[in-house]
């Protein structure tokens, strides 16, 4: 039997790969909803490679892991220590959404006090962006230390021009709009680089605030299809 563990289920507040306890990795092997048949069946050609490399012996695999490939490892190790198999079958992919075109040149025309990132991805985009604008100085607010990863190494070759400098006390949209630094003596601007999914809390915590947020959904979420 098999556990079906999706990109859901691996958000906060349930459960993160990067906070994976032993009792949640302990019940998984009591929690099965997909018989070994049907994720047999349900393997295309396609997908030979990534079963071949369950990350047991086991040929049928406890556990399948459903994030973007390559955003699994965390959580494949945490199983690997507890002896519960697994695959790599992301069901979701990254698009460009429908401001992507429109960031690059944003950031050529206009200079913000605060850029907002609050994911990896985010992170990624911008990053791009970035860069296609000739790299203009930035200062950036992360929502935590995983998105702030994301800039350490362009950091490390940007001489200055990006400086990741501020991350809130919790990592939540709601708690980063209520600590972002106001600019003293005038109205501070924000360019908020975002998902096409993601909820208002940064844009309506910060306006109330008084700040000016320019919000741009540069890439949405959509599901990986196979063919069988």
């Amino acid at each position: 039997m098999a556990l079906l563990l999706s990109h859901c289920s691996l958000q906060p507040p349930l459960l993160s790969s990067s906070s994976v306890h032993s009792s949640h990795i302990q019940s998984l092997s009591k929690r099965v909803f997909a018989s070994p048949a049907v994720i047999r069946n349900s393997i295309s050609p396609s997908l030979s490679s990534s079963y071949s490399s369950v990350s047991s012996s086991n040929s049928i695999p406890q556990v399948v892991v459903t994030r973007e490939r390559g955003k699994n490892n965390q959580i494949i190790k945490a199983l690997e220590k507890h002896g519960i198999s697994s695959l790599e079958l992301p069901l979701i992919q990254h698009a460009r959404g429908p401001d992507f075109d429109r960031l690059a040149s944003v950031l050529s025309d206009k200079s913000f006090d605060w850029i907002i990132i609050t994911s990896p991805e985010a992170g990624s985009v911008f990053l791009e962006a970035w860069k296609a604008a000739s790299s203009p100085k930035v200062q950036i607010g992360v929502v935590g230390a995983g998105t702030a990863r994301v800039f350490e190494e362009a950091m490390q070759s940007a001489e200055g021009l990006l400086h990741v400098a501020f991350t809130p006390s919790q990592a939540t949209g709601k708690v980063l709009a209520s600590e972002l630094p106001e600019k003293v003596g005038k109205r501070s601007s924000v360019l908020y680089p975002a998902s096409l999914k993601a909820g208002n809390d940064i844009v309506e915590g910060l306006s109330k605030r008084g700040f000016e947020v320019v919000r741009l959904n540069t890439y949405t979420t959509v599901s990986r299809r196979y063919t069988y």
